[in-house]
């Protein structure tokens, strides 16, 4: 047997230069493997946090509250549209009375107050307080959730 220095190292050239196009191809492949690597990101150049980060403030969830209960409680637009599933599921458990309002009818007046929030917790909330024909004057908590989009009623705890 004869030992040719010559052909070791050709068979290694050959070796390389068949990995070489794969090499090289493995790079495009790469950048396609997801073509939209940023769709996730909702970042607006110019807006200080990305639209995901952005929880309402208190501002909005008084002004919120205030047009979602009105003068004489929410819209059936407002009822459809503005409000959790928890809420629907409660109202459908308790057609003898309004879970947005603490009970059946329509009051006189509502007053919301300013609202609190507690970001860690992603929790707004505000008292109600709604006036009856009787002259009776009942108060709830409204809860929002900071981090709904778009904003919506998530709770109300009735205080009796």
């Amino acid at each position: 047997m004869t030992l040719t220095p010559h052909r070791s190292g050709a068979l290694l050239l050959a070796a390389v230069s068949a990995l070489i196009p794969l090499v090289a191809s493995s790079a495009p492949a790469a950048a396609l493997a997801d073509p939209h690597p940023h769709r996730h990101q909702r970042h607006i150049p110019d807006d200080p946090q990305p639209r995901w980060y952005q929880r309402h403030t208190t501002e909005e969830i008084t002004r919120f509250l205030r047009t979602f209960y009105g003068s004489h409680g929410p819209s059936e637009q407002d009822r459809a549209q503005r409000v959790s599933q928890l809420l629907k599921d409660k109202q459908a458990h308790s057609p003898e009375t309004d879970v947005l309002l603490c009970r059946p009818g329509t009051p006189e007046s509502i007053t919301v107050g300013q609202a609190t929030a507690a970001p860690s917790a992603f929790v707004g909330w505000a008292t109600v307080t709604t006036t009856w024909a009787s002259g009776v004057t009942d108060t709830f908590t409204a809860y929002v959730r900071t981090d709904s989009r778009p904003i919506t009623l998530d709770d109300v705890i009735c205080a009796g």
